[in-house]
């Protein structure tokens, strides 16, 4: 089978599931509803209940693990073959903790700045996850050199426990309200409310998806090794820092609109190689369908399985993703 029949076949596949998921997901939940009379317009909205809950409480949510969900499983496939390990994800390089931290910080100082459908925490995340993205940039680059994964990932591990070291002490000196509007953030949840904050996001997450698409072939000769993707053409050096940064780019816009959803960067691009194979031409693209559908599926869980209590849906891909890890380590040892 060809390369080009095998990746529409996958996305095909893949496409009709994040179809299925996000019909389904907003027709289910603690109350009943009906798609025909929520999408009947003889019907005033104002009177409507059924279109009410569909359009207001759930299809934001739904829109939400969609763009989430996508970002997150490519950033993790393109971190995992930059650094050659199956076991690397955006956490490991300390964004997540730089969007925690800027986060807790504005939650903490209870900071009413906003920008267009930006909340103050979200702008705060996504300066802060930004920040971190360049602190550990910085340490690991040098001019004219290829990225020293090895660095970088040193680099990546001390950011993130030496900001989590200052997100406890934060926690420590907020007051009881704050702390719990924290530990929600942290969990990572995607009760967005209304469709502005994805709409905020979603142009940084464009731009992180142009990136990736210039990324699969360049990635399959990079996971193998940087001296023979050179041999073969590959502009090492350019190749790291647009992965590095499309990586980061993409998880800070994930983890802002959602708070840090732990397990989606390594659950899902493993799942999908099982499926498909290795090849990121093939990858990547399902990655970022099934990545949606995924996360979709898990605020699905996290909105029912304890009706009419809610959930985050950060507590669900926990439960999922941990046996998963370890499942991992054990295969791999």
């Amino acid at each position: 089978m060809t390369i080009r029949r095998r990746l529409l076949l996958t996305c095909a596949a893949s496409g009709s599931l994040l179809a299925l998921t996000c019909l389904v997901a907003p027709l289910v939940g603690s109350t009943q509803i009906s798609l025909l009379r929520a999408l009947d317009r003889s019907i005033p909205f104002a009177d409507n209940v059924d279109a009410q809950i569909f359009f207001i409480a759930r299809m934001p949510r739904v829109a939400a693990g969609v763009v989430v969900g996508a970002a997150l499983a490519s950033a993790g496939v393109v971190l995992q073959a930059l650094f050659r390990n199956p076991l690397a994800t955006a956490e490991t390089l300390g964004i997540s903790a730089g969007a925690a931290l800027g986060a807790i910080l504005a939650i903490t100082a209870e900071s009413w700045i906003s920008l267009g459908p930006f909340s103050p925490v979200a702008i705060a995340s996504l300066v802060g996850a930004l920040l971190a993205i360049a602190v550990v940039y910085l340490l690991a680059s040098a001019p004219r050199r290829p990225l020293s994964t090895a660095v970088l990932l040193l680099a990546g591990v001390t950011l993130n426990a030496f900001i989590s070291a200052i997100i406890l002490f934060v926690q420590y000196l907020a007051d009881f309200t704050q702390s719990y509007r924290a530990i929600r953030w942290l969990i990572g949840d995607l009760d967005v409310g209304t469709f502005a904050p994805v709409l905020g996001a979603l142009p940084l997450v464009v731009v992180a998806f142009v990136m990736f698409s210039l990324l699969p072939s360049s990635l399959n000769l990079l996971s193998v090794g940087g001296d023979l993707a050179a041999t073969r053409g590959v502009n090492v050096v350019n190749v790291q820092r647009l992965a590095f940064f499309s990586a980061g780019l993409a998880t800070s816009a994930a983890v802002s609109l959602a708070g840090p959803v732990a397990f989606v960067g390594i659950v899902v691009p493993h799942l999908v190689r099982l499926v498909v194979g290795v090849d990121h031409r093939v990858v990547l693209p399902v990655a970022a369908l099934f990545g949606a559908s995924f996360l979709v599926g898990c605020d699905l869980i996290a909105r029912t399985a304890m009706a009419p209590v809610e959930l985050p849906v950060g507590i669900v891909t926990a439960m999922i993703g941990g046996p998963f890890f370890l499942w991992l380590l054990v295969r791999r040892g």
